[in-house]
This record gives C-alpha cells, sequence and structure tokens, in this order.
C-alpha cells in the first residue's frame, strides 16, 4: 500500500498509515482520485470504468479516516505501478499509433531507408493525426503518479494531526531539480558531428549522454569512444540495429539482449535506450543494465503511445529507469513543425513545479543543420540560466541513476530532538518538510522557506 509512496519521499514509516476500506475489485479499470487525476487498477465496493467511453468514478469521496489510519478505495503503490508500466495501454485511454502493429512497423522499416526525410515526416504526420485529441497521459507533461503520492501523504497527515511531516530531499545539495540531456546517435552523418555537438555543448558547460547503435548502421571508431569519455561526456547503447523490432517478440528480444549485454560489457556502458522509445518493460529483467531511458512521460507524438505519467526516477526491478520528460528534438522540429523553445520551456515549467527531473533527446542527426542548431542553442542557453537563477542540477544519466540509488537507502532517524539522514552519500542529502497549507502541499528544506513553485493543490 505504502511503498511508491515512501520510495518517493523516504519519509519515517511510522507516519503513513495506509489501508484498504474494502476487498478490491476482480477486474482492473479507470477512476478519478480528484477532479484532474485519473488512475488505472482496482478498487473497491464500486466497479472501475473498463474504457474511457464508460466514465469514471470519482473515489477521492470514498477516502475513510481511522483513527490514525488513511483507508483507501483503492491500492495507490498498485495504482502507480500500473501507470508507470503503462499497463492502462490496452483499455482505451492511450491507444497505440499505427506503427505499433507488428506488421506495419516491419514494413515502414524495412522501407525507411529509402525514404527521404520529407516523405518520412509526411508518414508520420499522418500515423499520429488527432494526437492532440488523446485525453490520457495529459500533454504536454503528466504528473498523475505524484498527484497520486502527493494526496496520501496530506491525507496521512491529516490523520496522524501533522503539520509538518519530515522527508529526504529529492535532489542532492538542495537542488530544486534536476535536468539531463541525452545525444541518440542514428546515422553515419549522426557519428560525424558529435565532436562539434560537444564543443557546443561545452559552450555551456552542460555534459550529455551519447548512445550509440552498436550494430548495423554505422561503425564507432575507438577514438570517438575515448574522446566521448575523455571530455566528460557519457558512451550508453542504443538499441541493437534500430530497426523498430527489438521488442517485436519475446524470443527476437531475448536473443537481441544476448547481444547488447555484450556490447554494454565491450563499451563498458551502463545506461540503455530502445530505438524509437519502443518498450516492454516487463521484459527489462534480461538487459544487464543499471538504467533504462526508452519510457517517455507522455507519448502522444511516439510510434508506441503511452507515458509512464512521472517526473521522477523509478524502478523496475533491480533497473532505474529515467523516464523522458520532453518532447524529442524530432517530434518538436519535424511532425510540429516548431523551430522554437516554447515548448520545451513549457515543459520544462511543469518538470519544476514538482521539482522533478527535465530530460531531453537531441539527435546530432538532425541539429547539424542551422536552423536546427539555433533552436537547440536556445535550449542550452535556457538550461544554463535555470542552473545559474534557479538551483537546477544539470547532469549526466549516470550521475542521477547513482544519486537515486544511494538515496533509496537511505533513512530518516530521531537524534534527540531533531531528525537526521542516515546512509551512504548522506553528506549530499538534504532534509525537507511537507507542509500542510490549507488544502495544500509545500515543501521547503530545512533552514529555509518554502521551495519556489511548490503552492500547489494536492487533491
Amino acid at each position: 500500500m505504502k511503498r511508491a509512496l515512501l520510495d518517493l519521499y523516504r519519509c519515517p514509516q511510522p507516519f503513513v498509515d495506509l489501508s484498504l476500506n474494502g476487498p478490491l475489485s476482480d477486474e482492473a479499470g479507470y477512476f478519478a482520485f480528484g477532479e484532474n487525476t485519473i488512475c488505472f487498477g482496482q478498487c473497491t465496493r464500486t466497479p472501475c470504468g473498463e474504457t474511457a467511453a464508460t466514465g469514471f468514478p470519482d473515489l477521492s469521496q470514498r477516502v475513510e479516516f481511522r483513527g490514525s489510519s488513511v483507508l483507501l478505495p483503492f491500492d495507490p503503490s498498485a495504482v502507480v505501478d500500473n501507470l508507470r508500466r503503462e499497463r492502462y495501454c490496452a483499455n482505451g485511454l492511450a491507444p497505440h499509433s499505427i506503427l505499433s502493429s507488428r506488421a506495419a512497423r516491419e514494413v515502414y522499416y524495412f522501407l525507411r531507408p529509402a525514404l527521404s526525410v520529407p516523405v518520412r515526416k509526411h508518414l508520420q504526420r499522418l500515423f499520429h493525426r488527432r494526437w492532440d485529441a488523446l485525453r490520457f497521459p495529459r500533454w504536454p507533461v503528466d504528473t498523475t503518479v505524484e498527484s497520486i503520492l502527493e494526496t496520501c501523504l496530506l491525507l496521512s497527515m491529516r490523520a496522524q494531526n501533522l503539520t509538518e511531516l519530515p522527508f529526504i530531499w529529492f535532489w542532492p545539495d538542495g537542488a530544486a531539480s534536476a535536468a539531463i540531456v541525452t545525444h541518440d546517435v542514428e546515422t553515419q552523418a549522426g557519428l560525424d558531428f558529435v565532436p562539434r555537438l560537444m564543443d557546443l555543448d561545452e559552450q555551456f558547460d552542460i555534459r550529455a549522454s551519447f548512445q550509440i547503435i552498436p550494430q548495423t548502421r554505422y561503425k564507432v571508431p575507438n577514438d570517438i569512444v575515448r574522446a566521448i569519455r575523455s571530455r566528460g561526456f557519457e558512451l550508453n547503447i542504443q538499441d541493437l540495429e534500430h530497426d523498430g523490432n527489438l521488442f517485436s517478440t519475446r524470443e527476437r528480444f531475448l536473443d537481441r539482449a544476448n547481444s547488447i549485454n555484450r556490447y554494454l560489457r565491450q563499451y563498458e556502458a551502463h545506461g540503455f535506450r530502445a530505438g524509437r522509445m519502443y518498450r516492454n518493460p516487463d521484459w527489462y529483467d534480461a538487459l544487464e543494465v543499471s538504467y533504462d531511458m526508452s519510457i517517455p512521460n507522455v507519448a502522444h507524438l511516439e510510434a508506441q503511445r503511452g507515458g509512464c505519467c512521472t517526473v521522477f526516477p523509478y524502478f523496475i526491478g533491480n533497473i532505474l529507469e529515467l523516464p523522458l520528460t520532453t518532447i524529442q528534438d524530432y517530434c518538436l522540429l519535424h511532425i510540429l513543425n516548431d523551430h522554437s523553445t516554447t515548448l520545451w520551456e513549457q515543459q520544462v515549467t511543469l518538470i519544476r513545479e514538482r521539482n522533478g527531473l527535465a530530460s531531453f533527446i537531441v539527435h546530432p542527426d538532425y541539429v547539424h543543420r542551422a536552423k536546427a542548431r539555433e533552436v537547440y542553442q536556445g535550449l542550452l542557453c535556457h538550461l544554463a540560466e535555470l542552473r545559474a537563477n534557479n538551483g537546477v542540477w544539470i547532469t549526466l544519466p549516470g550521475e542521477v541513476n547513482r544519486w537515486w540509488r544511494l538515496r533509496s537507502q537511505m533513512n530518516i532517524v530521531r537524534n534527540g530532538n531533531a531528525w537526521q539522514i542516515e546512509g551512504a552519500g548522506r553528506e549530499r542529502a538534504r532534509l525537507a518538510y511537507a507542509r500542510i497549507c490549507g488544502d495544500r502541499l509545500v515543501f521547503r528544506l530545512e533552514g529555509t522557506a518554502e521551495i519556489p513553485g511548490r503552492v500547489r493543490t494536492a487533491s
């Protein structure tokens, strides 16, 4: 019941007492938990909606209190897992695009090398028509997971008559939020542009990770690998052949996973991303990676629709998922035909309001063109300003992975009349407090006022 909440907040366990107020339904379905929070899972008493067309019963009025316990009409950890692993996708709210079918995907990727960029753009716009009519996840950033867990935290505090609750702050050294930049290298032209792209990133004192395709597309010279690492950048593996078929069948995936694992060892890489963001998190245990970056927050413009509905890292077994929380550069520039940073900045603002992780994919294959490069420079400038003025921690995916793993093992304990953090890495951790302000939940770091932008309703 409370696992997901404790994993995110790292608060003392006795302050969170959640139970079910009845037996769960046999079948999972949709329901609301407040006006703007759509959930998917089993619930008590009232049958859930099976599809988007049936409507969603609002279960927020069915919460009960028994002493210091909160009795809920659903298991929040199970619902959060359903969202993070996109288990709702087969039930109508996030229908797959045409490219999600195996047959269409194989035909498209067979023909793709012969298709010009304008033709590909036309086909992709056709595939994604009416994307903006999709009701769920919520565009342009979905924070349903955060809404569920914050509401449960607020209810727990009310049940125990707490005005403040201590927890371990999300990011090291008191950073308000975090950001990572990643570069997926898809073609020889993109590989050739890698040194210049590193130059551009370095102008803004930003380091990124490069995801290389280990087979078929191009050969990766050793001097490129050495240059990436010697300049403080990161190298990860992207798919195997980037043909759209990695997850087409379980047998094919397991066979390719063996090759991917071999390349991970060869390049001493710890991170992975699937080509075109195709994914099946239930199969991830076959990959020998520390972290994955293949699940979008909102996948309206991806070949495989869905979205994990969170702006924070989370574990899938032993693998840490670093979700893609902003639009890819290709979708921005070529599907939406938008050559500005407006959407990126809007998404970053929404992510920062949740103190989450803003993650970006920018391909060297596209930004080597002057017009696209200007847009990317605008993004780098914006990120640098946020780092200087708003406490955004801009780092590498591997550093986020190391921090989130350390934090997951930390605990808060009493030391006399005060709280303190225990565990490896605690010297960079910060004690924070969640405070009830009317019907709102606000955060503050110990010894400071409220975190800027944290005034928001949690209901």
